[in-house]
């Protein structure tokens, strides 16, 4: 068992000195209520509060009287309420009208949909609130805007603060609390080395911290949030450094030595590799013959870019030295096409393999559990069932991992644990912005193929509306007769009576003004459209594809679909990535709105990937009820114009949180709240150097200078460490 770092016992005196380290509920006003709320809020300590920051801040330095409030602007304004009316203009719907007064006029204020505010708001009370102001009706408006009750005596400086709420826990009484920890801050070490900070323009995280709570100009929050964001990164790659250094102890790492298998593969490809793909072949070659220290490496490539044929080399060379390979994909239907695509090259380079899946028959599995303790099988490609605790290697000396965001790290460590010291090769096809990755496989070298080595007809995209439908039906109908085949993409695997409500977090749908969901295209189901299909396209077989059905059940269809037999396939996005099917040139992707960039590009590369060009089109809501555009559509329409996965993947990146593109509930929960990876490349960047710099003059960072930094890196990522030692 790998052995858990170690906690240098003079971190605590050097990091957290002064009020920090404090547990909360020694902090003044922290009451025994008070205290349990804040814990329901992972809030254990004065510096957990710090870092819980404002959502936004009303500027009073440029607050307005209503009647100078300028029209179709967003402005703060300060009043006094005058009346407060509840509306029920129909079923369902409440508007609480606030009517605000100061010595110039009347602002009438509406929010939607919060009853509640009807007493929370009493006449005589003082608010501040920003929003558009509006005209109609004889008086100044604002719909929905931010607001702050100011108590008397919370604030008297000219920008307010306004920190996250909770229920027993109100925004004044946070900005209470902030304001009495900050008092008690006297400046303490900082854990960041003078040098480090000065290089990269950084803020003392005493001043940081103060700055991004009670900032005297609004010009010092990104300053402040500059700091915390590149503490958050560095911590996070520097962890993932020092885990894999944990994991890896005792164990010594494999040179590989390229030879016959090597020069065998290389002729058994069908194509030359491209300059990319000889590049990330270099990079992973080098790596696994480095004797010093065990391969980790990334290569990440777009759809079709031949990730597949640089993999084979790596498992070629682990054959070469008298070791064994295992290629571990999230479905069984990306393994069995490794299986397709990759045993014939295997075969020709002389390198024996099977497949191992949960549907793979007893008696052959006794076999290939039988072969692989013997040495007698050099590859085995599969799924989760490759981690049983029967399955044993007698010499696994590289690990590969294909769609590596849809396993967990517990996982990884797993499979690395059949073979201490093997090598690991992590692949994606989902295209990742270079800052996702480096933020969140800090501990992974990266290698990327952009260009496909066979650019394949290619793939026109459109976007439709449901008014439109007949087009892409049309171009189904004309593929069916000239013997082609299409795919029908749909986001539910049954219709359900809660489907609507699974709307409610996905980004870029059009709403109203209280935030809810406006459109009322319902979601479309595979099994109810495998029947409509059917009446639609009478001449053709139409069967249905989803992660509910047996493996047994899936192969038949993929099989039965790859042969021709099938000619439309109704699936979920378990096809989006394993499926290739050459002579499928239509896909219809339903509910496109509800896909990410990455998503949509994903799938629509499942057509056009042979000699025949493909048509991919989007069903997307492209108005709201009210007709305006689709917030939605610029995404969409993006999809039209661009082929390049990565470009899109950094649009992704700017519209949606990167939880939402890689699904990191899988990959051990680990978000980032401070850093905005979609405009924060460069102190990403500098993150990710400083990191290597940082290591490489004290490999642990037990080093007296870097240990109040390895105190703070467990101190937040701790749950990354439980994994190593077990915990």
């Amino acid at each position: 068992m790998p052995r858990a770092l170690e906690l240098p016992t003079a971190a605590s005196r050097l990091a957290r000195a002064g009020v920090l380290g404090r547990d909360i509920a020694r902090l003044r006003f922290v009451n025994d209520a008070r205290e349990e709320v804040l814990r329901r809020l992972h809030v254990g300590t004065v510096g957990d509060l710090l870092l819980r920051i404002p959502r936004r801040y009303l500027d009073f330095t440029r607050a307005y009287a209503i009647e100078q409030a300028p029209l179709g602007q967003v402005a703060t304004i300060v009043g006094t309420v005058d009346k407060v009316v509840e509306k029920h203009p129909r079923p369902r719907m409440v508007v609480t009208q606030v009517f605000l007064v100061d010595d110039t006029g009347v602002l009438q204020v509406a929010f939607f949909r919060q009853p509640w505010l009807s007493k929370q708001i009493q006449k005589g009370d003082r608010l501040a609130v920003m929003g558009k102001v509006e005209f109609a009706y004889g008086f100044k408006q604002m719909a929905s805007p931010h607001f702050e009750k100011l108590d008397e005596g919370t604030f008297t400086g000219s920008i307010l603060p306004v920190h996250p709420a909770t229920e027993g826990l109100s925004a004044a009484w946070m900005r209470r609390l902030v304001s009495v920890a900050l008092e008690d801050v006297d400046a303490f070490p900082d854990p960041l080395p003078a040098r480090l900070r000065s290089r990269r323009a950084l803020m003392p995280l005493s001043r940081a911290l103060r700055c991004i709570h009670f900032p005297r100009a609004l010009a010092e929050v990104p300053l402040a949030r500059r700091r915390l964001a590149y503490d958050e990164v560095l911590y996070l790659q520097l962890a993932l450094r020092l885990r894999n250094d944990a994991n890896l102890l005792d164990v010594a790492p494999m040179a590989h030595v390229a030879g016959e298998h090597v020069e065998a593969m290389r002729h058994a490809l069908p194509f030359a590799l491209t300059d990319e793909q000889e590049a990330a072949a270099r990079d992973i070659l080098a790596d696994m013959a480095n004797g010093s220290h065990v391969m980790n490496r990334l290569l990440l490539g777009d759809v079709g870019t031949g990730k597949t044929a640089v993999a084979c080399l790596a498992l070629a060379s682990a054959v070469d030295t008298g070791g064994q390979a295992c290629v571990m994909a999230p479905t069984g239907v990306l393994a069995r096409q490794y299986a397709t695509g990759t045993g014939p090259l295997l075969e020709a380079a002389g390198i024996s393999w099977a497949l191992l899946t949960g549907a793979t028959l007893a008696e052959e599995r006794a076999g290939i559990l039988r072969r692989l303790a013997s040495g007698e099988l050099d590859v085995v490609m599969g799924t989760h069932a490759v981690l049983s605790d029967d399955v044993a290697f007698k010499r696994l000396t590289l690990a590969v991992i294909d769609e590596q965001h849809r396993f967990g790290v517990g996982q990884r460590t797993a499979l690395r644990a059949k073979g201490p010291g093997a090598d690991l090769l992590v692949m994606t096809a989902t295209p990742i912005p270079r800052t996702l990755a480096l933020s969140l496989y800090g501990d992974l070298d990266v290698s990327i193929i952009r260009h496909r080595p066979v650019p394949g007809a290619g793939i026109a995209t459109k976007v439709l509306d449901e008014a439109n439908r007949d087009i892409a039906y049309g171009a189904i109908r004309s593929a069916l007769e000239e013997g082609r085949q299409a795919y029908v993409v749909c986001p539910l695997v049954a219709e359900r009576d809660d489907a609507e409500e699974e709307l409610d977090d996905v980004p870029g749908l059009p709403r109203d003004d209280d935030g809810n969901v406006e459109t009322t295209v319902p979601l479309h189901a595979v099994e109810t459209e495998v029947e409509h299909l059917r009446h639609v396209f009478p001449q053709a077989r139409v069967e249905a594809l989803h992660g509910r059905m047996r493996e047994a059940e899936k192969t038949a269809v993929i099989d039965a679909f790859r042969a021709g037999e099938i000619q439309v396939l109704v699936s979920t996005t378990v096809v989006e990535v394993g499926v290739d099917v050459p002579n499928a040139t239509v896909m219809v992707i339903e509910n496109g709105e509800r896909f990410g960039l990455a998503a949509l590009h994903q799938l629509r590369g499942r057509v056009g990937r042979g000699r025949h060009a493909g048509s991919c089109f989007v069903m997307a809501a492209l108005k709201s009820k009210r007709g305006k555009k689709s917030p939605a559509l610029e995404r969409l329409r993006a999809l039209e114009r661009s082929s390049d996965g990565f470009e899109l993947a950094e649009m992704d990146l700017r519209l949606r949180h990167e939880g939402e593109i890689l699904g990191l509930r899988q990959s051990g929960g680990v978000t980032l709240r401070f850093v905005d990876l979609g405009v924060d490349a460069d102190l990403v960047e500098a993150a990710h150097e400083d990191a290597l710099e940082l290591l490489r003059y004290a490999h642990t960072l037990d080093a007296v200078a870097t240990r109040p930094l390895r105190f703070e890196v467990v101190e937040r990522y701790g749950s990354i460490f439980k994994e190593v030692s077990g915990g």
